[in-house]
């Protein structure tokens, strides 16, 4: 097949990308091997838009992926994240956005993925420490200085997405976004009126939804034990979820993984924005089968039955050491 392309605010990206965080830590023991074949995999299908961040695996993620385009890096979209500052450990880990922060984590990034500039630079939650007009305008330099081509944000509201732009063009967000979790459903006006486009990540639940993860079964390095949905009743109760969309799957002659993905492009159509979602894997076998939902068209009544299944979903999206919050106010 042909891949589809669409375009996040004047960036051309194909319609669908990858996510390469659990390739260096939260889903198990990293594979190497696999991993850049599984890069290698897309690359060869026509995904261009390849997304990672300085956090995951604390640069290894960005020196995989580095190593993995080195021969064919034109025509690829290289999109890095920067702002969560683990050094101190997870449980006190903060956002981060002063200008000398914002420089030095580029600098860092670049010499890690091997390039001389990030077609996609994201902040990756709003800033603790400062206000995000001034992270913003530092990362502006970058793009003034050719270290960066685009810039994004990831998990913000209106509010901060419109404050953002009027400093500098923002190409797209990045949020969570699947059939169990809608919240950025809510910024979509503004996204719509500022050509911002989306780049859901987790469209597939974090493998839930594509009836591929047992909770109980989980390791020890498994960042999924730690959320809500994947633990206890809440977990009992969202494998009912799962395994209506594997039926429904099923008698569309689809995988789960497929009918999820495919719900998002069509959701993404009725809402009136670009979407790129980035579905995560590093198996090269789910590459080629994530990719392949791009051909699959829904009916109405199909969309109908999944858009209940929102309102069916048991427990919070994610755990404490997942969510960056705000520092609590005196």
């Amino acid at each position: 097949m042909a891949m589809r392309h669409t375009t996040l605010g004047s960036l051309h990206v194909s319609a669908q990308g990858l996510g390469c965080m659990g390739m260096s830590e939260y889903y198990g023991r990293p594979d190497w091997d696999r991993a850049l074949s599984a890069v290698h995999r897309a690359l060869d299908l026509g995904v261009t838009l390849l997304d990672t961040a300085d956090i995951y695996g604390a640069g290894h993620n960005e020196v995989l992926l580095g190593r993995a385009i080195a021969n064919r890096r034109e025509g690829v979209v290289v999109a890095t994240k920067f702002g969560i500052d683990r050094s101190a450990g997870d449980h006190r880990r903060r956002v981060r956005g002063e200008p000398d922060y914002v420089r030095r984590c580029c600098d860092a990034s670049l010499l890690r993925l091997g390039v001389e500039h990030i077609d996609l630079y994201y902040l990756h939650r709003p800033p603790q420490d400062v206000e995000l007009a001034e992270t913003v305008q530092a990362m502006s330099e970058l793009v003034a200085a050719g270290k960066a081509r685009h810039l994004g944000l990831c998990e913000v509201d209106a509010d901060q997405l419109r404050q953002a732009h009027a400093v500098h063009p923002i190409a797209a967000v990045q949020s969570e976004y699947s059939l169990w979790s809608r919240e950025v459903e809510a910024v979509v006006p503004a996204m719509a009126e500022l050509g911002v486009g989306l780049v859901p990540y987790a469209p597939l639940g974090r493998g839930f939804l594509a009836g591929k993860v047992d909770p109980g079964s989980l390791g020890e390095n498994d960042s999924r034990r730690a959320h809500p949905r994947f633990q206890g009743d809440h977990a009992a109760a969202n494998r009912r979820l799962a395994e209506t969309v594997g039926a429904l799957a099923a008698q569309l002659g689809v995988t789960g993984a497929q009918l999820a993905l495919a719900w998002v492009y069509a959701r993404g159509r009725q809402l009136g924005i670009s979407v790129a979602p980035i579905p995560g894997t590093s198996s090269p076998r789910h590459v080629a089968e994530n990719v392949a939902a791009l051909t699959i068209s829904l009916d109405d009544a199909v969309l109908a039955r999944l858009d209940r299944l929102a309102r069916e979903v048991s427990g919070e999206r994610q755990g404490p050491l997942q969510a960056v919050r705000p520092p609590a106010q005196p």
